[in-house]
């Protein structure tokens, strides 16, 4: 089991700990719900160190994350950041990723924890072009500062202007004393914030000046189990729940991460162009209960024959809307919004309806 350089500080923060992706990692401090509204109304700390970072370096740096990747690397400028994600040769996803633009020839490419070997075999197999690849996930720990309240917290530390690093945009620079840190603006819980790339020997130091700087306006230490509620109600998908091997970037509903444009030939991009010509049998689509219960990953989804039509793929209690909510491949014809469908939680079809994502409409 591997462990974060600040494996100890959360369990001194009575963190409950669990097996993650093959790391020990704190789900819960003072509970999902808490650590939860805490992001949605002041700031939650994450630990996501556990996430895996690749750089791409030289010449052909460019040609090879063009290959790999189905979004188009050239709307990429410097100081940028882009979700993507990365075809098999089936179509099916590899994993769904973050690309950052360093410099002129340096890309990384941010990877979820899970797959860090499997995502780097396949990109050693797949460098055709002698792009040099380096695997920094071990050195590096990654900081996430979420909620409204965020840049609050973080400006006093850093002379770069946080207000002027826009959307999946980034800048590197000094943070808290510390040279070379990255500081982007991508977010995976709906409600803003930064997340911080620095070396594993700062980790430490960056985490206790941040709790201590957040405390008077709120800032907690959130778990994985918060990050999850989180990431649902914002509609953002999840590797190994929403997506894998099998499923295609169509189907997933990622066809706006999926550029057919001239000169942008990934790999499967036949199978992908002929999907979004000629439609898909399944869809990834967003739904909210209608009556008491909570949807869990591989429950049904039924229509109102109680014939099955899909499954759950993510599901959760929203801690915001009091209402259970999920996601789910469902198939043709039960795509449109407010389409009735029902999950069968205990033996029981519970009615719900399609809606599209973010569950939870927020500043």
């Amino acid at each position: 089991m591997q462990k974060t350089v600040l494996n100890e500080i959360h369990k001194q923060l009575g963190a409950r700990m669990v097996p993650f992706a093959g790391f020990e990692m704190p789900v819960e401090y003072s509970g999902i719900t808490s650590e939860h509204m805490a992001v949605r109304r002041a700031a939650g700390m994450f630990d996501v160190s556990h996430m895996g970072e690749f750089l791409v370096k030289g010449p052909h740096a460019f040609d090879f994350v063009q290959y790999i990747t189905t979004n188009n690397v050239s709307d990429l400028p410097v100081g940028k950041a882009q979700y993507s994600c990365m075809p098999n040769n089936e179509g099916g996803i590899v994993d769904d990723l973050i690309v950052y633009h360093l410099d002129e020839e340096l890309f990384m490419l941010v990877v979820n924890a899970s797959n860090i070997e499997k995502d780097w075999n396949w990109c050693k197999t797949n460098n055709h072009f002698g792009a040099e690849l380096v695997d920094i996930s071990q050195q590096t720990s990654l900081l996430a500062v979420q909620g409204p309240k965020a840049k609050e917290i973080l400006q006093p530390l850093t002379a770069i202007n946080l207000s002027d690093i826009p959307y999946y945009a980034f800048e590197t620079g000094n943070f808290a004393g510390i040279n070379d840190v990255i500081i982007s603006n991508t977010g995976y819980t709906g409600s803003g914030g930064f997340e911080l790339y620095i070396d594993n020997k700062h980790a430490e130091f960056v985490w206790t000046t941040l709790m201590k700087q957040g405390h008077e306006k709120g800032l907690v230490p959130a778990g994985l189990g918060a990050r999850d509620t989180l990431r649902l109600e914002a509609g953002f998908a999840l590797y190994g729940n929403d997506l894998n091997d099998t499923t295609t970037p169509i189907e997933a509903g990622l066809g706006w991460i999926t550029k057919l444009v001239e000169g942008n030939n990934f790999i499967s991009r036949h199978i992908l162009e002929k999907q979004k010509k000629e439609g898909v049998n399944r869809r990834l689509k967003g739904f909210v209960l209608e009556e008491r219960g909570i949807p869990r990953k591989g429950y049904e989804i039924r229509d109102d024959k109680g014939n099955v039509i899909g499954e759950v793929t993510s599901g959760t209690m929203s801690p915001m809307l009091k209402k259970g909510i999920g996601m789910g491949y469902v198939n043709k014809g039960f795509w449109k919004e407010e389409s009735e469908i029902f999950i069968r939680i205990r033996n029981k079809d519970v009615k719900a309806k399609i809606v599209k994502p973010p569950f939870v409409k927020l500043k």
